[in-house]
Formats: structure tokens, C-alpha cells, sequence
């Protein structure tokens, strides 16, 4: 079970984003503990924030006395409503909110059921509770919860985060919109591209390709990205996503800022250098496209190859996984380009497994078939440099698993969304 918590200062908001689904009858108030009861069981949003307005009026100086819970088991385990109530119950008391008023939500918009707890962390008095090392606390709550209700562990016996997170989407495995946002949501973080087709080859490594849009209002030419689940043969096969539903950091505003940033930092690291060199020697040691693939892949680095409907390569890009740097072919040297290639290997004998390559796909390769020894459907099985750097950069400790974990849990995204609007309309009103 993952659990994530988020703070902030508006109660009425918090308390709305859940009543919302229960209005839309994706959701209800499954109990509440230390509040005002109805007799009917049915709650408003104003009626539920009576219960914290006491402990609100006694806040001294918390600038952001509102908790927000999501307790997300994994989606094999059968929970009934009496065992949620009793999880929560539990992890209340034993992150030090059971004598604090709280309500818990279950939704149920997605297949996997979960709740949302909403509480304050200023008690009667105004003073704030402790949340040292609440991260930590939280996974060790979690874990004894696993072992007490018999759920699944959301950690392996090492202490690993799941692997399904950076695995490659599946749009057989349903649920695909929260498979595409654990991977978009986090990849600008840990890797610098600075264009669209970069961050293309990129995501293609995970089954996703990315479109830019443009529509029309008013007059005015609006832009936007649509992500796309791919099939095993690099071909679209599911609906397209609008990048909305994963966050403003997946958006076309927040790519080009990173573009640009990624731009800056390329110059100064002189990470493109020991990337040419390093391709350089493979591309003299090798005559042939499987090897040239192997060798690069024993270093690190994944080439992503292009080709049109008559097999020509049309374009090539390389993504270290040791800089962490997505680079185009052209961009690294007229002998890194596409052209070069296919001169390189026009007259050589390339393994049979390619031979058939425009025949198959007129899309990015990004299964490579052709790695016989590999399975090209586990990308950890032949990309573990991925695997490295996320666990270099505490992706997978206590302190970064909360904001990894649920989007591969199907975390609700429509929150940050909801809390978005709710900005903007305070906003506007305060502009009247």
C-alpha cells in the first residue's frame, strides 16, 4: 500500500475535490471520526468544515494546517469497506492524528479503489503536530498495515521500489492513462532533451509517442500535446491522452522551458563530447546495425533509429543513460546523422532480424527484436542504466517513493487539475 500526503492551507478545497466525486457518485463519505454526525449520513462541504473551524481559529502559525491523505492499495488486493475504515483508522493513530478530526473518502472513478483523507494537523490548543520524518513514519505504517490486513507490498524484499513503475506501457493492461503518467510526469526530471523528437525517441523506450496539436478559438491559434499509447511494433494502439491529465509538467509550456534550460546545460557540461566519442568507436568497430546496437547498449546508451516506409533511415537519436542526455545524430555531427548511416551500412550485411524492419513498422524501432539474447518486452532486462539512475537519485527511497508510487498505483490526477481551477476562479473573483 502507498500512502501520499499533501499540505496546504484551503480546507473548503480539499473537502470539495472529494464531495465533487460523491456528487458524480464516484465516490462517498465512508467515516468520520471526532466530527458532526447526520442522521442520514449525507454530508455537504460546508457542514463537514465545521467539524475542523475550532481547530482552525486556534491555528497560531501553521501557514498550511490542511492534510490531504491518499491511502492506495495495490490494485490486486480485494479490500471491503470495513477493512479501509479500519486501515484508516490505523494509520491515523499511528502518525499521531486519532484524537484529530478527519473524514475518509472512498473513490471509486478508477478501477482500483482508494481513499482520501482530509484532517488538520493543529490540534485543539493551535499547536502544530510533529511532522518529523513523517515520510519514513509513513512507510513503516504502511509496511505493518500490509502485514496486518494481508495486502500486497508495494516494496520488494531488498527494500526496491516495484519496477513496474519505468516499465513500458501496456495498453492491453488497462488503466493505461495512469501508465503513461508515471512515466511522463517524472522524465523531464531526470533527463535533459531539447526538442520535441528527442523527448519522442525518449518516451518511445516506454510504448508512448507524443503529438503536438493546434485548434482554434476566437481567432487565436491554441497549441497543445496529445500523448499515445504504442503497441509492441511501434504503432498507435489506444486513444490519445490529452497532457492535461498528467499535469501541468507534461504540458507544451512546461517542455519548451525545459528544452530551453536542457539547451544551456548541454553547453556548459561538455556531456555531448564523451557521447560522440564513445559512439565514434562504435561505429568503427562495428559493420552492421545489431552489433553497432549491442555495443552501445553494454555502455549505456540506447540509439533510437527512424525509418521510412522503404527501410531508409530517415533519423537517429541516442539517449545516454549515464548523463542522462538525449542528442539527435545530426545535432552531435554530420557523422552521427541519419544519412551517415545509411551509407555506413548500405553495402554491409546486417542481421537477418532487420531485414524485414520496414515491413513491420513504419514507426520508431523501440522493441529491439534484433537483441535475440534480450526480452524486448522488460525494459530493465536490457536498459538497468535507467534502473541506476533513478536509484542514484533516491528515486526509490522513503523520502522519493510518495511521489513516484501512486501514479503507478493510478493516482487521481484530476486533483492537481481541481486545485488549479479553484485557484483560478479565487483569483478571478478578487480581479471583479
Amino acid at each position: 500500500m502507498i500512502a501520499k500526503i499533501g499540505r496546504g492551507s484551503n480546507l473548503y478545497g480539499a473537502l470539495a475535490y472529494n464531495q465533487l466525486k460523491v456528487q458524480k457518485e464516484e465516490g462517498q463519505v465512508l467515516f468520520t471520526s471526532r466530527m458532526i454526525e447526520t442522521a442520514g449520513g449525507t454530508y455537504s462541504t460546508a457542514l463537514l468544515a465545521r467539524s475542523f473551524e475550532p481547530y482552525l481559529l486556534a491555528n497560531r502559525n501553521t501557514e498550511k494546517p490542511v492534510v490531504h491523505i491518499s491511502l492506495n492499495p495495490d490494485p490486486r488486493d480485494n479490500v471491503s469497506d470495513e477493512g479501509l475504515i479500519a486501515i484508516a483508522e490505523h494509520y491515523m493513530v499511528e502518525m499521531g492524528y486519532g484524537q484529530q478530526p478527519f473524514a475518509v473518502f472512498k473513490h471509486t472513478d478508477i478501477e482500483r479503489a482508494h481513499i482520501h483523507i482530509v484532517t488538520v494537523c493543529v490540534d485543539e490548543e493551535g499547536k502544530k503536530i510533529s511532522d518529523k520524518f513523517e515520510k519514513r513514519r509513513s512507510m513503516a505504517v504502511c509496511r505493518e498495515l500490509e502485514r496486518n490486513y494481508g495486502l500486497m507490498a508495494a516494496v520488494d524484499k531488498e527494500g526496491k521500489g516495484q519496477e513496474k513503475i519505468f516499465n513500458s506501457v501496456d495498453y492491453l493492461g488497462g488503466d493505461v492513462k495512469s501508465q503513461i503518467a508515471s512515466v511522463v510526469r517524472h522524465l523531464p526530471k531526470y533527463y535533459q532533451f531539447q526538442t520535441l523528437g528527442e523527448y519522442n525517441a525518449l518516451l518511445s523506450l516506454f510504448n508512448i509517442t507524443v503529438e503536438k496539436v493546434e485548434s482554434q478559438l476566437e481567432g487565436n491559434i491554441r497549441q497543445g500535446l496529445l500523448y499515445i499509447p504504442l503497441n509492441e511494433n511501434g504503432e498507435k494502439a489506444g486513444n490519445p491522452l490529452k497532457a492535461s491529465l498528467f499535469g501541468k509538467n507534461a504540458g507544451l509550456p512546461a517542455l519548451d522551458a525545459h528544452f530551453a534550460r536542457c539547451k544551456e546545460a548541454v553547453k556548459e557540461n561538455g556531456k555531448k563530447s564523451k557521447l560522440k566519442e564513445t559512439i565514434g568507436i562504435a561505429v568503427q568497430s562495428t559493420d552492421n546495425e545489431e552489433d553497432f546496437k549491442r555495443q552501445l547498449i553494454r555502455h549505456g546508451i540506447n540509439p533510437v533509429i527512424r525509418r521510412n516506409g522503404a527501410g531508409r533511415i530517415y533519423g537517429i537519436t541516442f539517449i545516454d543513460h549515464n548523463s542522462r542526455t538525449v542528442c539527435n545524430g545530426s545535432r552531435l555531427g554530420t557523422e552521427f546523422s541519419a544519412n551517415a548511416f545509411n551509407e555506413h551500412w548500405s553495402n554491409k550485411t546486417v542481421a537477418s532480424s532487420t531485414e524485414d524492419a520496414a515491413s513491420k513498422s513504419k514507426h520508431v524501432q523501440h522493441n529491439y527484436d534484433d537483441l535475440q539474447d534480450e526480452d524486448p518486452h522488460e525494459l530493465f532486462n536490457f536498459l538497468p542504466k535507467i534502473r541506476e539512475v533513478l536509484y542514484e537519485e533516491n528515486f526509490f527511497s522513503l523520502e522519493g517513493f510518495g511521489g513516484l508510487i501512486p501514479g503507478a498505483h493510478g493516482e487521481d490526477y484530476q486533483e492537481d487539475n481541481f486545485a488549479a481551477e479553484m485557484r483560478k476562479k479565487r483569483k478571478r473573483r478578487k480581479n471583479k
